[in-house]
């Protein structure tokens, strides 16, 4: 009995809150009276007005009058997008007239033409009402209105346009109604509008705000495309349009593509094609298209996300001859309690356009956004048969419920429904994997190609490095590539040892070797540096030695010439001290020439037959042998210190 009473009472409440937010919107947003309004959306904190039949002429002898109500303690804020009323002596063949709630003319009467620093107009009360009387007339398109509260001062008209801004950065407060005015826009969301678009209308078609609402939009220009596509969103139709200096971008946040984990549909269509194959239309696999079967008259499917999540639209797709063309939405967060999707500040379900002229594939904002997990579509109308392929867009992790509103504090309007309401001729259930298999995968497949990427860089930075070294520095067995393409011979270090040692029994070089090192040469023939001095005269500088092959530091150092000298040792003897012209032609002639090495023209010694050598040296006598003639005695070649030389680039 108690309980009966408890809903019985529930019930008494609920039905007087709701008589009374019914008083206040016939009030506010049903403020009008006479025959001459035109469209008109009143809302408790903007709104729009219109004359009859705008932009074209307002018909003669029309009335009608608009009260304008926002919250208490703030006041009214009024703009005038177009006005242009026939002007005519003392206004008699149409003016425009604002009061205050005392009856007091606060502007007016208006007629002719406005200019546009005299369209904004400050009201210093929270509520005044506008009358239009029309008289005869032959021209005129009528106005605009738009009004919000002070506290909005960025208030636009709907009729302003991306090109009526200088600024890259566009910050506006766009009022409710602006859906329902005269006014063109081209492209979507996805790829930007043109800069000749109206804002409001193109941040209602790209889900910024809500027509009903209104709010806050941010715009950005950035530069124009070629082409701009039409597009049917939420009831607003774009048209194409070409190329332009710049394009609109608005900026929203919270919308990614949710993942759907399952879908649960009252009927699924089983197509045999013209192949003979059998065609299941089951949402789920692979991106399919859903179509429900032909004998299904209340279709619905079931959407069930990866987890609680913030719901801020619905894109649905169709076929060009089975598509959804209107449908309903309700959503849940633990599948047991639904509530249906209503209109902002009403309590009429709010039914989403699936379709126009020919667009098949529609997007639809939810403004304000829901927090749940689970979707159920009601397609209301379609085309043969029910038929969709749906994404989700919002946030992947739910908000808190205080966060939830776009662009409004308000709460969603809803209605909970039991789940045993819903009627089906046999739930088909369709589960699809979750993100995380093609999560792994996907992260396995760039961590191999970084990892491989890396591997090869480091082998491509070694090799060079490797070659670099093996080009400045030559091996033995190898050798490397002279100036004039010959093979040269160098040691493995750098430091290359003149004169080089040879025995007595070794044969003499031919050609002679030089006496001076020659320069240092990589492959290809370039020479790395010179081994003798430059003259100064060449910007050179003379460095600081010690001796010719001293090298301090990193400077440079250049070998000066060797004294012509021979190589061997000179031979000596008991020589008699009367020498006569034929001994003298015995002895060794040297001839020198400059930059070449001393070389021996004649070698002419004394030497018995029975001693010469194969080389030319001749065997000097035993010491144990007994009485010998006076002879010339050779010594061997004395061997000398290795000279390191060091070859340097020139500065």
């Amino acid at each position: 009995m108690h309980a009966r009473y408890g809903a019985l009472w529930d019930a008494m409440e609920f039905s007087r809150v709701w008589l009374i937010l019914s008083i206040e919107t016939l009030v506010l947003v049903c403020g009008q009276k006479g025959n001459g309004c035109g469209h008109t959306v009143l809302n408790p904190s903007s709104g729009t007005l219109t004359s009859l039949n705008f932009p074209g002429t307002y018909p003669n002898h029309t009335q009608c009058e608009w009260s304008l109500r926002v919250p208490k303690g703030q006041t009214l804020l009024l703009n005038l997008g177009d006005f242009d009323l026939e002007r005519s002596q003392d206004c008699i063949s149409g003016s425009l007239t604002i009061t205050d709630t005392s009856g007091a003319t606060v502007v007016g009467p208006l007629c002719g033409q406005l200019s546009s620093t005299g369209r904004n107009i400050s009201v210093s009360t929270n509520e005044v009402t506008v009358r239009f009387i029309s008289g005869t007339h032959r021209s005129g398109r009528g106005f605009v209105m738009s009004y919000s509260t002070n506290q909005q001062s960025e208030l636009i008209s709907c009729l302003d346009r991306g090109t009526h801004f200088s600024s890259q950065q566009i910050s506006a407060f766009c009022p409710a109604g602006c859906k329902g005015v005269t006014g063109e826009i081209w492209g979507w969301h996805g790829q930007g509008y043109r800069d000749t678009s109206v804002l409001c209308k193109a941040a209602i078609h790209a889900g910024v705000i809500s027509d009903s609402l209104g709010g806050m939009i941010n715009v950005s220009l950035q530069r124009g495309i070629t082409l701009y596509e039409s597009n049917f969103s939420n009831g607003v139709l774009s048209k194409t349009g070409s190329l332009s200096d710049k394009r609109l971008i608005f900026h929203r946040d919270c919308d990614r593509e949710l993942t759907v984990v399952a879908y649960n549909t009252s009927s699924v269509w089983e197509e045999v094609n013209r192949f003979g194959q059998r065609v299941l239309w089951s949402p789920g696999h692979g991106g399919s298209q859903w179509a429900a079967s032909s004998g299904d008259q209340q279709p619905w499917m079931e959407i069930e996300l990866w987890n609680k999540s913030s719901v801020i639209g619905i894109v649905t797709k169709g076929t060009p001859h089975y598509y959804i063309e209107s449908y309903t939405l309700m959503f849940s967060k633990d599948r047991k309690n639904w509530k249906v999707y209503k209109v902002a500040s009403s309590k009429d379900k709010k039914v989403f356009e699936a379709h126009s002229d020919g667009h098949v594939t529609v997007l639809n904002s939810l403004i304000p956004p829901v927090v749940a997990r689970y979707l159920l579509l009601k397609p209301q109308r379609w085309h043969i048969r029910a038929s969709a392929l749906v994404q989700v867009l919002g946030c992947p992790s739910a908000p808190r419920s205080g966060d939830a509103g776009l662009n409004t504090g308000k709460p969603v309007v809803t209605e909970t429904v039991p789940l045993d309401t819903l009627s089906t001729e046999g739930p088909v259930v369709t589960r699809s994997s979750g993100p995380s298999q093609a999560m792994i995968l996907v992260a396995g497949m760039v961590l191999g190609a970084a990892l491989c990427v890396g591997c090869l860089l480091a082998g491509l930075i070694w090799w060079r490095r490797k070659k670099t070294a093996q080009i400045k520095k030559c091996c033995v067995d190898q050798g490397c590539q002279g100036f004039h393409g010959k093979k040269l011979p160098c040691t493995n270090p750098e430091l290359v040892s003149y004169p080089l040692v040879r025995n007595i029994h070794d044969a003499l070089p031919n050609p002679p070797l030089n006496d001076y090192a020659e320069p240092d040469v990589v492959a290809g023939g370039q020479m790395m540096g010179l081994t003798f001095r430059p003259p100064l005269e060449e910007g050179y500088t003379v460095p600081y030695t010690l001796n010719h092959y001293d090298t301090p530091g990193q400077l440079p150092e250049y070998a000066d010439p060797l004294p012509a000298e021979p190589e061997y040792a000179t031979p000596f003897s008991e020589m008699p001290t009367d020498l006569t012209p034929v001994s003298r032609q015995n002895q060794p002639v040297c001839r020198s020439a400059q930059g070449t090495r001393a070389e021996l023209i004649q070698q002419q010694y004394d030497c018995p037959a029975h001693r010469v050598i194969s080389n030319g040296y001749c065997t000097p006598v035993s010491p144990s042998t007994g009485q010998h003639k006076a002879s010339m005695i050779y010594f061997e070649p004395q061997t000398v210190e290795p000279l390191l030389h060091t070859y340097h680039e020139p500065l």
